[in-house]
């Protein structure tokens, strides 16, 4: 213990990994924190524009000796990612953070749908405040990104001998989201980035991933996202009372209502596990913005419906047509079709993988407690995508900050990052790398099979 009450964060390692992760811990500064936080948010990097920021991490990378590279997707998008390589014997690690916001930071494309206007949060611009630091993506990705990058350069400058390679990776596109206007490809978000990584030969026996919430995640939500098209009757406004009239966008709010409803239902009957998926109607789409006069012959609605593990995107898509059907059942001359328009499952990886034993001991050595598992999760992230390439993943963050000289909404739980908590991730995720990669492969085997990923006080490695 560090104190009489607080716990030194190194129970459970041998002498010679305490004095390892203590020596990169060592490095860890609220200075270097800051820095890197407010480095990566002055660069802008909305989905599809990552390149520049994907440059930026490259170069700090690699100035403290670290083997980096740059990986271009295309000419506006792109990964960085460094290896410090151990010596063959032991299991790879990644740590890997998105490096993309989800909103641009430009009035042009999100003005009105993030509010009447953009708050100084909204923007690629840090602003310090003692502890605190916010501007577009501060916390989510980038401050979860900033500890990712301090722990790999932590790792190199204290010199670890490593028996497998650590790889620190950052990828573009790991928001939900489809292309933005004007990029050449439609497949810029999604996990794109994560894809392409793996793809390319960036594979590695474990991984964690630095995304919100202080807690080690073993599994999340998938998505479906699906078009519901209400049609009716087009017509002029001046014949509304002498001809057939069916408005295809009060039909459609007569869907919504009902997904409303049916979304809670869904929710309740999936919840299982730490996963509560949930289901949202986001867009609307239909009529001719340029008169007011006719009525349109369709409208279309965008729907996000979150599935658990267990649930395949086709389970999904039937239970979701079902729903509809129900409706227009119900409400006679509605009439109204679904596509599934994206797919992506759930995954979970086994808490009996090694990667998740050593997360949770170094949490509970953080926090001298046993690990707090948090519940009724429907968020997903590129976990999805390394667990569906066959990368047992764990999930790691910090807490979403709720004090602070200003009200904490959504944008600006996103936009607002503690460095006292980056400094809390980075140490977890440096325990659990060193944990990792300073081991062979059957210590690793070996540990699964025995039980906690802990060692008696006082043993050499």
């Amino acid at each position: 213990m560090s104190g009489d009450n607080e716990p030194d964060g190194l129970s459970g390692l041998t002498d010679r990994r305490r004095s390892w992760v203590t020596e990169a811990w060592r490095h860890v500064t609220e200075e270097r924190l800051r820095e890197l936080v407010v480095g990566l948010v002055g660069v802008s990097s909305p989905t599809g524009d990552e390149r520049p920021l994907a440059q930026h991490i490259t170069k700090s990378l690699a100035s403290v000796g670290l083997r980096a590279a740059c990986q271009p997707i295309d000419a506006r998008q792109a990964n960085s990612w460094a290896r410090l390589e151990g010596d063959g014997t032991g299991p790879d690690l990644m740590l890997y953070a998105p490096i993309d916001t989800l909103t641009v930071g430009e009035e042009s494309e999100d003005v009105p749908w993030i509010g009447p206007a953009l708050r100084e949060d909204m923007r690629s611009e840090a602003t310090v405040y003692d502890d605190l630091v916010t501007g577009l993506g501060a916390s989510n990705p980038k401050g979860h990104a900033a500890c990712v990058m301090m722990a790999a350069e932590a790792i190199a400058l204290a010199g670890i001998p490593l028996t497998g390679d650590l790889v620190a990776a950052f990828g573009a596109g790991g928001m939900p989201t489809n292309a933005r206007p004007g990029s050449d490809r439609l497949n810029t978000g999604q996990g794109v980035g994560c894809s392409f990584l793996l793809e390319q030969g960036l594979h590695t026996d474990y991984a964690v991933i630095a995304k919100p919430g202080w807690t080690v995640s073993w599994e999340e939500v998938g998505l479906v996202w699906f078009d519901v098209t209400v049609h009716g009757t087009h017509t002029y406004v001046g014949s509304r009372h002498r001809l057939p009239y069916d408005n295809a966008i009060s039909r459609a709010g007569d869907v919504v209502r009902h997904l409303e409803r049916w979304f809670a239902e869904y929710a309740e009957r999936h919840t299982t596990g730490t996963v509560a998926p949930q289901g949202i109607v986001s867009s609307v789409r239909g009529g001719w913005p340029r008169t007011a006069a006719v009525t349109t012959a369709a409208c279309t609605l965008r729907v996000d419906l979150r599935i658990t593990p267990e649930t395949t995107p086709v389970q999904a898509k039937r239970e979701f047509i079902a729903a509809v059907a129900d409706l227009t059942r119900a409400m006679p001359g509605l009439d109204a079709t679904v596509e599934m328009i994206l797919a992506i499952p759930g995954t979970t990886t086994s808490r009996e993988s090694w990667i998740f034993r050593s997360a949770v001991a170094g949490w509970e050595a953080l926090e001298g407690r046993p690990h707090e598992v948090v519940n009724g999760n429907s968020g997903a992230t590129d976990a999805n995508i390394l667990r569906g390439r066959g990368i047992p993943t764990v999930r790691v963050g910090m807490p979403k900050v709720t004090e602070a000289p200003f009200d904490i909404d959504f944008a600006r739980g996103m936009n607002t990052v503690s460095v006292r908590e980056m400094q809390k991730l980075t140490r977890h995720l440096i325990r659990t790398a060193v944990d990792t990669v300073t081991r062979s492969h059957a210590e690793c085997d070996s540990a699964v099979e025995s039980g906690p990923a802990v060692e008696p006080e006082g043993v050499s490695a």
